[in-house]
């Protein structure tokens, strides 16, 4: 089997849909009369729209870090986090009182843990409408970035009939699959969204230092080098390896993006977005059938 076939039956096996793209980040051409680059690539529905979820905040802390550099944002400025702007998820969600922290701990909260609270709060101050324009400056011409996490949770409330989260935790698991794959956070024409492709974009340039200053790329890059989460990409490479990314996750929807590096300097962009037949809330072996597609891919570049 070619390196495509090998992939398409990872993901068979974990009785998933996958979307997945990689590329070696130092080879590919980003030119720009062509947004699709060119060079050594591996691509399983590559271009297919697809939903990105919270892989959203890799574009919300560039945008953050670029305002950062520029002095138009303070990092220190203290954001008081209370009660009103809580929201489901990791990190600050879980908070009994009011917490105090800088702008620039929401950027790390948001990438570490994926904290929903933390990346609204952000996305406020850093302002919603420069990201689309940020995704256009970049080429990403098939990326959509529709609102942010309060946006998500309040359409998936309305979706249900649901008026807060904890009636919408009540009625959700009692949903049939066809109702749960009509809400509007499943569709990609209703939803922030995007294609594999574009979102190795996005991550060749962060790493190539031009997707903004220096400085701007950097942080985004010490921030993904952050995340906790080690099931899927990083759970595919072997010691030594960095994996830096982001992970993205909804009821039946397991994605990351991020970037392999090795210790001989060869440096890896990858996004896979799997879509599973069944919506059980965890499903490790569809993380690590993830990581193991990444690292498929990776070394068939490597071996070109």
């Amino acid at each position: 089997m070619d390196v495509g076939e090998r992939i398409e039956a990872i993901f068979a096996g974990a009785a998933v849909t996958g979307s997945l793209h990689a590329v070696d980040l130092d080879a590919v051409d980003l030119t720009a009369d062509d947004p699709a680059g060119g060079g050594p690539e591996v691509g399983v529905r590559a271009d297919e729209q697809v939903v990105i979820a919270s892989i959203f905040k890799i574009l919300l802390v560039l945008e953050f870090a670029r305002q950062v550099v520029a002095g138009q944002l303070d990092p220190t400025e203290r954001i008081l986090v209370t009660a009103a702007d809580r929201l489901g998820g990791w990190g600050l969600a879980g908070c009994t009182d009011d917490a105090e922290v800088s702008l620039r701990d929401l950027a790390y909260f948001a990438m570490s843990v994926s904290d929903n609270t933390a990346a609204d709060l952000l996305l406020r101050r850093v302002g919603p409408d420069l990201l689309p324009m940020l995704a256009a400056e970049l080429g990403l011409t098939r990326t959509r970035v529709l609102g942010g996490p309060r946006d998500l949770v309040e359409a998936m409330l309305a979706d249900v009939g649901a008026r807060t989260e904890a009636e919408f935790a009540r009625i959700f698991p009692t949903l049939p699959v066809d109702r749960v794959r009509a809400m509007r956070v499943f569709d990609p024409a209703r939803t922030t969204s995007s294609t594999a492709r574009e979102i190795t974009r996005l991550l060749t340039l962060i790493w190539r230092d031009e997707a903004g200053p220096a400085a701007a790329c950097a942080m985004v890059r010490t921030w993904m080098a952050r995340q906790i989460f080690w099931t899927r990409l990083a759970a595919g490479f072997p010691p030594g390896v960095r994996v830096s990314g982001k992970t993205g996750t909804l009821p039946g929807l397991h994605l990351e993006a991020g970037v392999a590096e090795y210790p001989d300097g060869g440096r890896y962009a990858i996004a896979i977005f799997a879509r599973a037949d069944r919506l059980a809330p965890r499903r490790i072996d569809v993380d690590l059938a993830m990581g193991q597609a990444a690292r498929t891919a990776v070394e068939a570049l490597r071996a070109d």
